[in-house]
């Protein structure tokens, strides 16, 4: 079978990690710092913490911000469980908004129409790897009538005097807004480097800081470092210093730091990212843009723009005119002719956790359309143009024998 989504693993990133393992370091290091500093040359943020997950860097952001019980935060429908989760975990109430028709991203409108006095923050979901309207949301954030309503609570708020935007940048590492890469585009973006991801550390996550004046983007990063690491304010590798045995318990942190092992291979993955990964990806995505364009039925994602150009996560295609049991057919006839597929994204409202709690996917209508048509395709890095035309014909076959044309 065709897989969906192996990660890269190259002769190159083995003899990497088996260093590191050789090395006696393999815990949060000078590695992980080494990767720190190149993420943030790559995107041109301010400052770069690695952690053990986007979710660990998306929460206790979150958390370094203040967000409470009795607060709000704006989060897109069309996303997968994590980024609502963190808000949940705070004690917040998460407030889904539906997306745009074309794009699966947030819909500017209705982010207006959510705000209230409550609202901390709003988290943006850079879909499949295509940013989202940075300069709207940004834009709309420090509008005089928007600021009004925000009510600052914690130091960190009352600084900042506005809503933080927290961008889910899981999937966008290498995308570009504006002839800007994410993790530069807002106050403050997640990246993910989890095993499908474009860049893989195995599991993995990096906060990408860009805050505003007078907030002290340096002064934040070793803030963060200490409440990743259970509040002990120095980590192993400061300890390692001569004489630096003694440290303190500054707060009840958590632990989510990164592996120097982790971090290795995020920094061997690095170096070839735009040159090679991002090219070979863009292929791929590219290849089936013009093969499904024929088709009558196919609705082709948005991958590039004048303004904006995707990281080739993923390759989210819909079907017209289907109804989720029929996309579900069709997947499964993909299925037999031993391609695999996927589904992005099942949406967070129609899990039993949160219908519970009183949100109904009926409110979103334009993502609910979306994920009932919607079929992920394999992209990664070994995909050969066979496969990739394997791939097609599995999926032209099967629709048509499913919809009869």
């Amino acid at each position: 079978m065709i897989p969906f989504s192996p990660p890269k693993i190259t002769d190159e990133l083995v003899k990497a990690v088996t260093e590191v393992l050789r090395s006696g370091w393999i815990t949060t290091g000078p590695k992980t710092k080494e990767f720190e500093k190149r993420i943030t040359e790559y995107c041109g943020c301010k400052s770069t913490l690695c952690l053990n997950s986007a979710t660990a860097g998306l929460e206790i952001m979150l958390r370094w911000f203040g967000v409470t019980k009795g607060d709000e935060v704006i989060v897109p429908v069309y996303t997968y469980s994590a980024t609502a989760n963190v808000v949940v975990h705070c004690g917040a109430k998460v407030i889904f908004v539906d997306v745009n028709k074309d794009d699966f991203n947030i819909s500017i409108e209705k982010i207006e129409k959510a705000i209230t006095s409550k609202t901390k923050v709003i988290m943006p979901v850079d879909f499949g790897g295509f940013p989202c309207d940075y300069d709207a949301i940004n834009e709309l954030v420090k509008q005089k009538n928007i600021r009004k309503k925000f009510k600052a609570n914690s130091p960190e708020q009352k600084k900042l005097k506005r809503i933080l935007v927290l961008s889910d940048a899981a999937h966008s590492i290498g995308a570009t807004y504006k002839g800007k890469k994410t993790g530069s585009l807002t106050d403050v973006s997640v990246f993910s480097f989890h095993a499908v991801k474009n860049l893989t550390t195995a599991e993995g996550g990096a906060v990408c800081l860009n805050l505003p004046k007078p907030l002290d983007n340096e002064k934040i990063y070793s803030e963060l470092n200490i409440k990743s690491l259970h509040g002990q304010n120095k980590d192993a590798l400061a300890k390692t210093k001569i004489g630096q045995w003694r440290y303190d318990i500054v707060e009840a942190g958590y632990k989510c730091n990164m592996t120097d092992i982790s971090a290795v291979m995020g920094i061997c993955e690095l170096k070839d990212y735009d040159n090679d990964t991002l090219v070979k990806r863009k292929k791929i995505c590219n290849l089936y843009s013009s093969a499904f364009s024929k088709y009558d039925w196919a609705e082709v994602p948005t991958l590039h723009t004048s303004e904006r150009e995707s990281s080739y996560h993923l390759f989210p295609l819909r079907i017209k005119g289907i109804k989720e049991k029929q996309r579900d057919e069709i997947i499964k006839e993909i299925f037999a002719k031993e391609v695999a597929v996927n589904v992005h994204f099942i949406l967070v409202p129609m899990m039993s956790f949160y219908k519970k709690h009183g949100y109904k996917i009926k409110n979103y209508p334009v993502a609910f359309n979306n994920y009932s048509r919607e079929i992920s395709l394999p992209v990664y890095y070994d995909l050969t143009n066979e496969q990739i035309k394997i791939v097609i014909d599995a999926v032209v076959s099967s629709v048509q024998k499913i919809l009869g044309c």
